[in-house]
């Protein structure tokens, strides 16, 4: 059975009339406008999505104390991210899965889209290891850490999580079928991850359509975990210009029938997709 997880948040808060003109992307929605993020998140929840991603990818301290914010609002943001999209759930089975995005995501330049940004696996294992301890807090139904492009940060990642007592998804990000953006083996990263006690499900987000189903291929020669699918609608992202210039308008759905025979378990859309989009999934999923 396949179930259906949300779309591109900043897409779909970009439908309701938010801008982002500033680093800290949907992050800053959240200091602002609260209930905006809830309601983007209520509308992939009425589309059909049974779960949700948090608006936390780009919030940490390094990135709050760059642009002029505290450590503390930072910590106090990623708790706030996981209430608020609680908040949407209600009284549903939906689930929160929190966002813990790669170390590439505060440098504002596309880092984690090429990966190898220099830092050893020491330093973004404390990296992502604050965030994780705080989030927590919040107690989400899943941890999801999400666009992942390099065979260090798997690493720092599997170290960060050892110790994490809810379920535990790890999404990569990749420009080829084998490999990660960085040029790393998509099976050594899942290697590497692989250790992590609460581990339930492996994944691909914000990755071409196209590569998906070679991407599915490899993945499941390395793991018969559950796979999560969370694609763009295609196109590429300008960090000059902080926008996605989409080159692919081909139907999402025309996509997803050429992935239905690969039994992947989650599947939903990422940058470019909005609340419509997961409703036409939703249907599509269904009807097949």
């Amino acid at each position: 059975m396949t179930h259906i997880i949300d779309g591109g948040l900043s897409t779909e808060l970009e439908r309701l009339g938010a801008s982002f003109d500033g680093p800290l992307w949907t992050g800053r929605t959240l200091l602002e406008n609260p209930e905006l993020i809830q309601r983007a998140h209520k509308d992939f929840i009425d589309a059909g999505a049974e779960v949700i991603i948090t608006s936390s990818y780009q919030i940490s301290r390094a990135g709050f104390i760059e642009v002029g914010l505290t450590a503390e609002e930072a910590d106090l943001a990623l708790i706030k991210s996981v209430e608020v999209a609680k908040a949407a759930v209600g009284s549903s089975a939906v689930r929160v899965a929190a966002s813990i995005g790669p170390y590439g995501a505060i440098l504002h330049d596309g880092s984690e889209y090429r990966g190898n940004y220099g830092l050893s696996e020491d330093e973004l294992t404390r990296f992502h290891s604050e965030r994780i301890e705080v989030i927590l807090q919040a107690k989400p139904d899943i941890l999801l850490a999400e666009t992942i492009p390099d065979l260090v940060e798997a690493k720092a990642i599997a170290r960060a999580f050892k110790d994490v007592q809810v379920p535990v998804w790890i999404s990569f990000t990749a420009g080829q079928k084998d490999r990660l953006w960085s040029g790393d083996l998509i099976v050594d990263a899942i290697e590497a991850v692989a250790s992590i006690p609460t581990l339930e499900a492996i994944g691909f987000n914000c990755v071409h359509p196209e590569l998906i189903r070679d991407l599915v291929r490899t993945a499941k020669t390395a793991t018969d975990l559950p796979i999560v699918v969370y694609p763009n609608r295609g196109g590429s992202w300008d960090s000059s210009k902080s926008v996605w210039t989409m080159d692919d308008r081909s139907s999402f759905i025309d996509y997803w029938n050429s992935w239905k025979d690969l039994d992947i378990s989650y599947v939903g859309g990422c940058c470019g997709l909005d609340a419509t989009d997961i409703a036409e999934l939703k249907l599509a999923v269904e009807t097949n």
